[in-house]
């Protein structure tokens, strides 16, 4: 089975939940808590192998309780951590998250901890050179993400960058990118204009592949995704679960990771598309990020029902 080698940030989720969001100044009574993993990076290795993918995870994390829930979830669902470095001298980073519990809708603060403190010396180059999918985002220092993407296309792994946080990006990095997946926030950051219809959407994805990515995929909830390269474009349809949104946490995520499990599998660029939203939208129908990826089975049997 080819391999995905995925760098990022591990962090320990703590989500609160109440009837709104609180806004600047406010305090609200929520109705509800839970402590979880979390982190982008860690969330697409997790959600990737349960999608069944040959997962290898590039982090670092502190040698207390919530780098310990890390491990523990890894091993409940194979991801391989060879390359996830624990050490004393950092504390495991944190999230905070406040999530709408009417609608779903999050907001989160990131503190990268450890993590955040990953040096280039860390990074095992085997591990990314030897693997068919590269997957990365911006929670990492800006010279780790380009260091990566430059040792993977140098070795004729396919790259995707998840843009999340949007950070400014030199020409350099966008060159290493194949396969670009911002949500509609994102793309605007990028392109410097408003994305409000489908033809805005077409605008900002030229505009992307202008700039040297090879292909563009800008996510759009609960309308779909947009795809472009050179060659062709299409939107596809988000998948609708049967069950009730509950938290939109990690929805991102679960996209990436689907998209990088459809493309080490081989899948055309559109059956990884659909492989991914179907990822997505399952995702939504539990609390939490890594605790509510679905497995294999689950994804395998909706793409039966919506795309058969």
């Amino acid at each position: 089975m080819k391999t995905i080698s995925i760098l990022g940030i591990y962090v320990a989720d703590l989500a609160f939940f109440a009837d709104s969001i609180p806004v600047k100044g406010e305090t609200i009574l929520g109705q509800d808590y839970v402590v979880g993993p979390g982190g982008k990076g860690s969330n697409q290795a997790v959600a990737a192998a349960k999608a069944g993918g040959n997962v290898k995870f590039i982090s670092k994390i502190g040698d207390d309780q919530f780098g310990n829930m890390a491990i523990e979830i890894y091993k409940e669902v194979g991801v391989d951590y060879t390359n996830v470095i624990q050490t004393k001298k950092f504390t495991t980073g944190t999230a905070g998250i406040f999530i709408n519990k009417l609608s779903g809708e999050n907001a989160i603060t990131v503190v990268p901890g450890a993590a955040g403190k990953i040096i280039t010396k860390d990074i095992d180059i085997s591990t990314i050179k030897n693997s068919s999918i590269f997957l990365t985002q911006l929670e990492l220092p800006i010279e780790l993400v380009e260091y990566s993407l430059e040792i993977a296309k140098k070795n004729n792994v396919t790259t995707i960058l998840n843009p999340a946080p949007a950070v400014k990006l030199n020409d350099k990095i966008l060159n290493l990118i194949d396969y670009f997946t911002p949500n509609e926030t994102e793309a605007s950051f990028y392109v410097n204009h408003a994305i409000n219809s489908i033809e805005d959407i077409k605008k900002a994805s030229l505009s992307l592949l202008d700039k040297g990515i090879k292909n563009v995929i800008i996510t759009l909830g609960a309308k779909g995704s947009y795809y472009k390269s050179k060659k062709e474009e299409f939107l596809i349809n988000a998948y609708e679960p049967k069950d009730k949104v509950i938290d939109t946490t990690g929805a991102g995520d679960a996209f990436n990771a689907g998209l990088a499990v459809g493309l080490s599998e081989g899948l055309s660029i559109r059956d990884s598309i659909k492989f991914a939203n179907v990822t997505a939208g399952l995702s939504t129908t539990k609390i939490g990020t890594a605790k509510s990826m679905p497995t294999r089975s689950e994804i395998d049997k909706c793409l039966q029902l919506i795309y058969d």
